[in-house]
């Protein structure tokens, strides 16, 4: 079978950035496992595993425009050290979570400065170019249910 939206999917993968400094993998680990076309992965990526099937394998190169987005300038701001009351040393990677107009939002520490901390509210990944190395283990036809929760049930995917 091949890969459609609202198939099945599990594979392995193994992301680099553009310097090819591995970020993540699923390699020596479970498959990654998710329902194409249901946004359970970044779209560059789902659309480039459309046609392919199983024991294929594959590099990916994901625009920024497909993956994560681009940088946000308005999402990286400075706030008072007074708001992080109760963590006792403040550094560069930490990540919070902020209360925005829109709701709670991750945020990381990207500077720590004497008049005060810099946060960037951007995803880590926006803005970069990923490439996956790709490996398909299994595509199958997904289940009347998952497809009505919009995600994988059972071994690999989400259990109720």
């Amino acid at each position: 079978m091949q890969i459609t939206e609202n198939a099945v999917v599990s594979m392995h993968y193994t992301l680099t950035d553009e310097q090819g400094q591995e970020l993540d993998s699923s390699v020596g680990q479970e498959p990654l496992v998710f329902l194409s076309g249901a946004q359970n992965i970044i779209d560059g990526l789902d659309k480039a595993l459309q046609g392919k099937a199983a024991g294929e394998k594959l590099a990916v190169s994901v625009t920024p425009e497909e993956g994560y987005g681009a940088v946000h300038e308005e999402l990286i701001q400075k706030v008072p050290t007074e708001n992080f009351q109760g963590v006792d040393e403040i550094q560069v990677g930490m990540q919070f979570m902020a209360q925005t107009p829109g709701g709670q939002q991750p945020v990381t520490v990207i500077a720590v400065e004497e008049d005060g901390v810099m946060l960037d509210g951007n995803h880590p990944l926006a803005g970069k170019t990923l490439n996956f190395d790709v490996e398909i283990i299994e595509v199958r036809e997904a289940l009347a249910e998952e497809l009505e929760h919009g995600h994988v049930h059972g071994a690999g995917g989400h259990e109720h």
